[in-house]
């Protein structure tokens, strides 16, 4: 079960992209075709495991292109990790993205993310068990390819003890079609 401001900020969210959606279609039938011929889908899946070890995420997100150089979008995030005997978390989430282009070969980007993190750890650690939203602010640069663009990012809100990810830098591969 969600908690409950996430479900919240879940149905505002639904209702802005169902609101939006409609608003679109409102216009004649070739507008609306126009309108989805600028929108991508992509994302991303993750997979990791060894030695007691497990992670798996699905990170799925769509973008609008305004024209060659600019795109903005929303992603929703899932992360499930464990290892045996000494942890299992869940992370939830969703992200604001911002995509600049301005040559077609670089990519500049700005990404909110926002996730709520539950870490459960096992009774032998003596660590109390975890539930917190934690924010995440990536500027990052890429190089892209027609669909693909691949490049670093650097998280400018890290909080060493808060953060999912083992290091402010992170690289990243993104595909839209």
């Amino acid at each position: 079960m969600l908690p409950q401001t996430l479900q919240k900020k879940t149905l505002i969210f639904a209702f802005l992209v169902i609101s939006t959606s409609l608003t679109f279609s409102q216009n004649t039938r070739s507008d609306s075709n126009e309108f989805w011929k600028h929108v991508r889908f992509g994302g991303g899946i993750g997979l990791s495991f060894g030695d007691g070890f497990f992670s798996g995420t699905l990170a799925p997100s769509a973008i609008y292109e305004f024209n060659p150089q600019f795109a903005l979008g929303i992603g929703l995030n899932g992360t499930y990790n464990s290892r045996k005997n000494f942890f299992k978390s869940t992370i939830f989430g969703g992200s604001l993205i911002a995509l600049f282009n301005p040559i077609q070969e670089i990519q500049l980007s700005a990404e909110l993310e926002e996730l709520n993190v539950q870490r459960n750890w096992e009774d032998a650690t003596g660590i109390a068990d975890e539930n917190y939203w934690y924010p995440a602010l990536f500027m990052g640069v890429g190089y892209r390819t027609q669909n693909v663009a691949f490049g670093i990012r650097y998280d400018v809100l890290y909080d060493r003890d808060k953060s999912i990810y083992a290091d402010p830098w992170a690289p990243f591969v993104r595909v839209y079609f």
